[in-house]
């Protein structure tokens, strides 16, 4: 059997011969060979995974092993915000605010509801980003962590009010913040409602920065339009994940506008680092090391600040 009979689209189980029978048109001592059907195994859907930069077939276990990175091209998945929380903050702990915070549909946009309800059904998010506190190597830290599947981890007026308010909280407890990003752009179901949450944010992180409060921003992939206009690119440290899209819109776009052919790696993490848009581009398994050594820098552990 070749992989390939693994993946057939419109079949949940692929089947394999039983290895305890003999083939079809194995020869039997003074019989004909009759083919014969064999029993089949069923394996179920999602055991394994094909790479999409290079092809690669692994086991869905050794993949989230290995942090959900390919083995054979280092190509970094995708993350929902549970899955970040979980690989980034100590022991997967993190308390979480404004949980019970959803859109109202300000506008009334057509079909905004039905879109709005499809996501919170197939995420069991509320909205495209999870807020809250928990701490990394032992430093205190307040962290929003955007999700791409949630509409497209779009920037609402929900996703600004909670990050918003998640600064306010670092402001108060004087703690820093990281901001995961991932967005395809502002939500145009709330029009200039979604808009206003980039001053709202930024103006957050201006009083953050005012009241020397440390902002981290971790830029994944991909993070686009209003929020890489705004707080993504606001940090007091820029860090992406190898291969991150990062920009304000779309190679098409801007190739259509200027007229001329941008080079192969434009918008790439790699590509921004080189010309001093982001300070540093971190794999996904030194991530949690390379802001330990940042908060480290900056804030005491949670048992020296409570005098343990």
């Amino acid at each position: 059997m070749q992989f390939k009979d693994l993946f057939q689209k419109k079949r949940k189980y692929a089947t394999v011969p039983s290895a305890d029978r003999p083939a079809p048109n194995a020869p039997v001592d003074g019989a004909i060979d009759v083919p014969e059907e064999r029993p089949k195994r069923e394996i179920p859907e999602g055991l394994m995974n094909k790479c999409p930069r290079c092809g690669t077939i692994q086991y869905n276990k050794e993949l989230d092993k290995n942090l959900k990175v390919c083995a054979a091209c280092d190509y970094h998945y995708k993350l929902n915000a549970v899955e970040r929380i979980q690989m980034t903050m100590d022991d997967g702990e993190f308390t979480e605010f404004d949980s019970d915070l959803g859109s109202e549909d300000p506008l009334g946009f057509p079909d905004y509801v039905n879109k709005y309800n499809k996501a919170v059904e197939t995420t069991g998010m509320q909205d495209a980003v999870i807020t809250g506190e928990g701490t990394i190597g032992g430093y205190p830290v307040i962290v929003a962590v955007m999700s791409f599947d949630f509409m497209g981890g779009s920037l609402g007026s929900v996703v600004g009010e909670k990050v918003t308010r998640a600064i306010e909280q670092a402001i108060a407890k004087q703690r820093p913040v990281i901001i995961f990003s991932t967005s395809g752009g502002a939500r145009m179901q709330e029009s200039i409602l979604s808009l206003m949450q980039m001053a709202k944010t930024s103006a957050a992180l201006a009083k953050l920065n005012e009241q020397g409060g440390l902002y981290i921003s971790v830029i994944t992939d991909p993070t686009f339009g209003g929020v890489s206009a705004s707080f993504a690119t606001l940090g007091d440290y820029i860090i992406a994940e190898p291969g991150a899209a990062f920009g304000f819109t779309g190679r098409r776009v801007i190739e259509q506008t200027i007229r001329q052919k941008l080079p192969d790696n434009f918008q790439t993490a790699e590509f921004n680092l080189k010309h001093g848009q982001v300070d540093f581009v971190a794999h996904r398994k030194e991530m949690r090391t390379m802001l330990t050594k940042l908060l480290s820098m900056h804030t005491v552990k949670e048992e020296t600040a409570s005098g343990k």
